[in-house]
């Protein structure tokens, strides 16, 4: 038989030696595919703000508008 690739007595000495990192806070991940689609579906059909004249506004409807100053 040959030799074997190093001996037992260094098993392990690579992850000792190496320092440990705390993992990072991930994000929270998107929905892929079908629960995806359902938060489209969910945005784009059912929470509809509607304008003057029963038409649908846009997502971005509001945008480049100036604002206007609250009433007390």
């Amino acid at each position: 038989m040959g030799k074997l690739h190093g001996s037992l007595s260094r098993a392990g000495k690579v992850k000792k030696q190496t320092p440990k990192v705390d993992k990072k806070e991930t994000l929270k991940k998107k929905p892929k595919g079908r629960a995806w689609k359902r938060i489209l579906y969910n945005r784009r059909f059912l929470n509809l703000v509607v304008g003057a004249g029963g038409k649908a506004k846009s997502p971005n409807w509001n945008a480049g508008r100036p604002e206007e100053p609250k009433k007390a």
